[in-house]
């Protein structure tokens, strides 16, 4: 399965996070000038929106994201998806996001 361009991103975002402190830090400070700064595109981040980047390489802590509740009416799911529902699987499963950075 081939990325899309928001994994592509997130990817190399990480990736650069790991390699080099400085960028970690400025991603954590100021992530949307990091970004910029990293891909030399402006992003489009909608209205109301803001990123938070959390550091969460330290192997002593625990982290938990809730991710906002998707919904239902909205939700076009896969012949995959239908599948595992159909059969009995669990709904919640395949409403993982695939989308790393909803909402740009």
């Amino acid at each position: 399965m081939e990325l899309t361009k928001k994994q592509k991103l997130f990817q190399t975002i990480v990736s650069k996070a790991w390699e080099d402190n400085a960028f970690k830090q400025e991603l954590i400070n100021n992530p949307i000038s990091a970004i910029e700064s990293l891909t030399g595109e402006c992003l489009n981040i909608p209205e109301g929106k803001t990123i938070v980047v959390r550091d969460q390489t330290d192997d002593s802590v625990v982290y938990i994201n809730i991710p906002a509740e998707p919904n239902m009416d909205d939700v076009e799911l896969t012949e995959e998806q239908l599948e595992v529902i159909s059969g009995g699987g669990d709904p919640s499963a395949v409403m993982q996001l695939d989308d790393p950075l909803p909402g740009l």
